[in-house]
């Protein structure tokens, strides 16, 4: 936001420096970026009233100009054509300097001698884009009522400061000079002087009889629209005053009408627009959202496609312009334009700002719908308009108009209390004083029942509660006189909750183990279900779809982290990697149903994988036991299972108190080609950490070391290769009781002496009682037992 401290000052009664405005704006929370000082260069420039006018006697392309400067008569040589007897220019006088820094003198110019010059707007540091043809080529011509004699910079504002503000979003209200004005009189504790106002009584009329029909069909996007009527427009440059202010401020001029909108604009924060009434259908206005397949030709000469959620004002026809961003070429304000209707009106931030960046185009208007003006501006700004298009005889201002103002919107009600803020700022700052900073910004203060409650003006949406009014009365306060303090109440310590505890365990073991933790992105593509053979129908593949994908790589969510895993691992291999061995702590997302109707369930999961030539499935086994072990989860079980990645045969179920926990096998070769990896064998584990993280024995159980001796026995039995050695260790558990105090599977041997479709298992049985010496007779019993009944239970022999 660029600011021209003598626009400013019409505004606030501020005698400073620049620099002081500078520096104390910014600790009071409007931070400024730069001062750019300008005009500087030109001096001794003045405006002088061309007398007679003739062509030079050996030159035919310049003229000589007699030219009153009020001190005296210059004569000056001229290559310009667009100047007559009568005209008011701009003289540079002899030892003047022009933009640029150049200076001028006295010179003889074939043969006749040139007492200056006579400058265009190029040479005054002005935009000459709002000027008539002939004043681009040729000199700057001044209204007649130019004081002949004064000084330019001060005829124009050549010399200025401008300040640039770099505003936050939630400033709307700042982004104007009055804004600015405001923030600067509550800073300086000056005088604020600005005299706009409304009538204060909402109309809600949506027709001037005859000439205007306002009809708001999306009223959750356009608040508030006020449509006024100009007759007997007369479309000419702005007055020089109105274009330099306009340009100091970044904008361009166009004609008078369109300037008037934009100084409107910077003047008080709200955006205006003009139509060409006459190319209007039947005087109607529709504030509505796009229909598919409409296009508009919008200002800038470009076509535009407009879609359903876009708001667009339009006639009976179609689109008349781009809601709070351009019009449309169709009502453009031309030479020929006679009547103008004039909008000013409050769209919904949001989606202004999702049309602006669809389409590419960001203008002032967009920037201050986006950050949010407050409704009850329109009927201000609206009027400050109409004031200046009769006072620089633009046109003559219809005094019926539309306003359609569905909710009003009025000042928010917030209880002020001084103990409360002065707790949280750590002061001790009186009410009064508090009071007087907040009337200071615009604010009522009332009291009433015992209380005190500030009335928070509408411009100030960013005020909704006690911590914003402590905000406001700390900047302006000073914060550098804030006092430095030691918070009041206890702090606590933060700490890790004891499944975040559990969580850090497993890492610390797995690294320990030699595994990296690796993180991949909760995004997937849609093409890797079917990379890892997920059936069609299975809830893998119910994932959530990205409304707004950053590409097709990452547009779902993922239900399962093994894409990510053999992601890494092809990764790794592709740098020839030869060890690899990866782990990863991460949620997949899972819904209810979709489309979705609420948010995803997050589950943490827990991926394993190895890829090493050593290393097999009975090695990630034994990671994962290691995993139970730290959990003091005891029995977990492994069935031979299958899994739609996992090589059939070689996968298993792994469950934990009959609950599945997760699964651990060698990858589908066909996965594996999918992957690229047809001539590795990586094999992966993925558990349920939440289900692990609940079934943890989080107390630690301690018991004397034993006092009586153990014994041991071993058996061996043939059973059948379907025969889970799980299921018999834990059948023997079953019927050893609490005599049996481990049970060990050491060996499994398949050959000649055994039968074909069979193994022989080979078991470690440990004996011991807490309270006693264990006879010899008791552990054979016991062992006798347990033979029979494993014998019988799996239809089993024992091994000779």
């Amino acid at each position: 936001m660029r600011v021209p401290m003598k626009w400013l000052k019409e505004f606030v009664d501020y005698k400073g420096s620049v620099e002081e405005f500078a520096e104390k704006l910014t600790m009071s929370g409007s931070s400024v970026e730069t001062v750019e000082y300008v005009g500087r260069d030109i001096k001794n420039v003045v405006i002088g009233e061309v007398l007679e006018i003739k062509r030079h006697p050996h030159a035919e392309k310049l003229l000589v100009a007699k030219v009153d400067t009020k001190e005296r008569v210059l004569q000056i040589i001229t290559g310009a054509h667009n100047i007559k007897k009568g005209d008011k220019v701009a003289v540079a006088l002899p030892g003047a300097t022009i933009e640029g820094g150049k200076k001028i003198g006295v010179q003889n110019i074939k043969g006749m001698e040139s007492e200056g010059m006579l400058c265009s707007a190029k040479e005054l540091g002005l935009d000459d884009h709002g000027l008539p043809e002939d004043m681009k080529k040729g000199l700057l011509i001044l209204p007649k009522d130019a004081p002949v004699g004064k000084d330019i910079k001060e005829y124009i504002e050549l010399e200025d400061a401008v300040v640039e503000f770099e505003l936050t979003p939630n400033r709307a209200d700042c982004f104007s000079i009055v804004g600015i004005a405001r923030e600067a009189a509550a800073t300086f504790n000056v005088p604020l002087k600005v005299s706009f106002s409304t009538s204060g009584e909402i109309r809600q009329i949506d027709e001037i009889f005859g000439k205007v029909k306002v009809t708001v069909e999306a009223p959750d996007l356009c608040k508030r629209y006020i449509a006024r009527i100009i007759e007997d427009v007369k479309i000419e440059p702005s007055p020089l005053w109105m274009q330099r202010r306009l340009q100091l401020c970044g904008i361009r001029p166009i004609n008078n009408i369109v300037d008037i909108t934009n100084y409107v604009m910077m003047e008080l924060g709200q955006p205006l627009h003009a139509f060409d009434y006459d190319k209007l259908t039947d005087g109607s206005i529709i504030v509505r959202r796009g229909k598919k397949g409409e296009k508009l030709v919008t200002l800038d000469g470009q076509e535009r496609e407009i879609t359903e959620d876009t708001l667009v004002i339009a006639d009976k026809k179609g689109p008349v312009a781009l809601a709070g961003v351009m019009g449309g070429e169709n009502t453009e304000v031309t030479e020929k334009t006679r009547t103008v209707l004039l909008e000013s009106a409050n769209f919904l931030g949001p989606n202004i700002r999702r049309t602006a960046k669809r389409l590419g185009i960001r203008t002032e208007a967009s920037l201050r719908y986006e950050k949010g003006i407050d409704p009850n501006l329109a009927e201000i700004a609206a009027e400050r308009a109409c004031e200046l298009i009769e006072k620089l005889g633009a046109g003559r201002v219809v005094k019926e108009y539309a306003d359609v103002y569905p909710e009003v919107v009025r000042p928010r009600r917030l209880q002020l209390r001084v103990d409360k803020i002065n707790a949280l700022l750590g002061t001790d700052i009186s009410k009064e004083c508090m009071v007087g900073i907040l009337r200071r910004l615009g604010m009522g203060v009332e009291d009433e029942d015992g209380k005190t409650f500030v009335i928070v003006p509408t411009f100030r949406a960013d005020i909704a509660q006690q911590a914003d009014i402590a905000e406001e009365i700390a900047r302006i306060y000073g914060y550098d006189n804030l006092p430095s303090t030691l918070p009041g109440s206890i702090a606590t310590c933060g700490v890790l909750s004891k499944r975040q505890k559990l969580e850090d365990e497993i890492k610390k073991t797995l690294s320990d183990l030699g595994f990296s933790e690796i993180y991949t992105y909760s995004f997937i593509s849609p093409s890797a279900f079917d990379k890892l053979k997920v059936p069609f129908d299975h809830e893998v593949r119910n994932a959530v779809r990205l409304l707004n994908p950053l590409g097709e790589e990452h547009s779902v969510m993922r239900t399962t982290l093994l894409d990510g895993i053999l992601q890494v691992v092809k990764f790794n291999l592709n740098q020839k990697q030869k060890r690899i061995r990866i782990f990863e702590v991460g949620k997949v997302f899972l819904p209810k149903e979709l489309p979705l109707k609420e948010l995803p369930r997050e589950k943490k999961m827990i991926g394993l994988a190895v890829c090493e030539e050593k290393l097999d499935f009975y090695y990630l086994k034994g990671i994962v036991e290691a995993i139970f072990s730290k959990l003091k989860i005891d029995n977990p079980k492994f069935n031979p299972d299958r899994h739609f990645a996992f090589h059939p045969g070689r996968t298993a179920s792994i469950s934990v108190g009959g609950e599945i926990a997760g699964y651990i096998g060698e990858i589908h070769p066909d996965v594996m080609e999918n992957y690229d990896m047809e001539d590795k064998r990586v094999y992966v584990a993925e558990l349920d950490m939440e289900l692990l993280l609940d079934k943890a024995a989080t107390e630690v159980k301690y018991q004397p070391l034993p006092r009586f001796p153990a014994a041991e026995r071993d058996m061996a039995i043939v059973v059948k290769e379907s025969v889970a050695a799980g299921d018999i260790m834990e059948a023997i558990r079953e019927i050893g009781g609490e005599l049996l105090e481990n049970v060990e599977l050491f060996d499994i041997y398949r050959g000649e002496q055994i039968p074909r479709g069979c193994k022989s298992l080979a078991f470690s049985l440990t004996y011991r009682a807490k309270d006693r010496t264990l006879t010899d007779e008791e552990i054979n019993d016991l062992h006798a037992k347990i033979i029979e009944g494993i014998l019988e239970r799996f239809d089993g022999r024992l091994r000779e």
